[in-house]
């Protein structure tokens, strides 16, 4: 790791207030700028400045986290969920592909990788359909991809497709932990509430968008063609070619990969804000659980099949993406362990 304060007082005193601040809220604020020129600087500093071991390191949340939502965006997953809880009718509701759905969670329990999760507490119904309240049995997790805004935008003024970059600082990985059993129960109709709000854990690295100009591609196909404010055909694209891996207690789960991801980030900011909504430095949006075609690359447990977490369960959620030259850009991990619920 650097000390990217020290090196800013040393050699770029213009950027110490960016740097050396203890978090990066200052540098969100900043604009594209300085995040341009940031990354210029600390691209040099890393080939041959010296680095502080990981190990004596201990990793905040990198930055303060205004508002969370969380999107619902990979076609696989919505997919495999529909015909797990709807088997009798179409798996995806009638309005997914003409919006990015979400819903907005709690920022105050985005947690810090590392941090222990409590198995979460609440109202469920057995399968005899007796409602009983207790700890949740059926405690999952969610592999996505966050998105971190840096610029705010103003009340009433909608964020377009093209203004992403402008608004986005850049990308952290994320485990948006959920208790299905309380979900179930609850989510209708209003959605997500007490499944989800308990914790959500985000990656200590917040990786510019500036590093993953080689990992844009294009997004899957779209049918039917979005309205006009999601139709980002004639855009560059802001598909990422991200590669995730799940690992439990240390066995390799799933590798899904984000390129399949059926709506863009940009879309999905373009989509939060048409309504007037305003942006505001910090504000967090996730992508929902990024799942691929394929068994071995779904991102959550209720799709793999194999049960849900245990106390003392550890799930690590990892992701590269291809840099310039053939080199790769590491986007590190986010970590999680289980404990047992604190009370009733």
């Amino acid at each position: 790791m650097l000390d990217l304060g020290a090196l800013a007082r040393r050699d770029r005193p213009d950027l110490a207030a960016y740097l050396g601040a203890g978090s990066l809220d200052p540098l969100l604020a900043a604009g594209p700028a300085v995040w341009h020129d940031v990354l210029a600087a600390v691209t040099a500093w890393v080939a041959d400045a010296d680095r502080v071991p990981l190990a004596d390191v201990t990793l905040h949340l990198p930055w303060t986290v205004a508002d969370y939502v969380d999107f619902y965006a990979s076609e696989h997953h919505a997919t495999n969920l529909g015909r797990k809880f709807r088997p009798d009718q179409e798996p995806l509701t009638p309005n997914w592909k003409h919006l990015p759905i979400g819903y907005h969670g709690r920022s105050g329990t985005v947690v810090v990788s590392g941090t222990d999760v409590a198995r979460p507490t609440g109202q469920r119904r057995t399968p005899e359909g007796d409602i009983v309240f207790g700890p949740a049995t059926r405690l999952d997790i969610e592999a996505e991809v966050g998105f971190v805004v840096g610029v705010p935008s103003r009340l009433g003024t909608p964020v377009p497709r093209r203004d992403f970059a402008d608004h986005v600082f850049g990308v952290c990985l994320v485990n948006d932990w959920s208790a299905r059993d309380i979900q179930a129960w609850e989510y209708v109709p209003l959605g997500p509430f007490l499944g989800k709000s308990f914790a959500t854990s985000v990656s200590p690295w917040v990786v510019p968008l500036g590093l993953l100009q080689h990992a844009r591609v294009p997004p899957p196909p779209r049918d039917p063609r979005p309205l006009p404010y999601l139709d980002d055909t004639d855009d560059e694209p802001w598909g990422l070619d991200l590669r995730l891996e799940v690992r439990l207690n240390g066995e390799v789960l799933s590798r899904p990969p984000f390129a399949t991801t059926y709506w863009t980030p940009a879309q999905m900011l373009a989509h939060l804000t048409v309504n007037g909504a305003s942006l505001r430095t910090g504000d967090l949006y996730a992508s929902g659980t990024v799942s691929g075609p394929e068994p071995d690359q779904w991102g959550s447990l209720i799709e793999l099949g194999r049960g849900f977490l245990e106390d003392g369960d550890e799930v690590v959620i990892g992701a590269t993406a291809p840099g310039p030259d053939g080199s790769v850009v590491d986007l590190g991990e986010v970590t999680g362990r289980v404990r047992p619920a604190t009370g009733t």
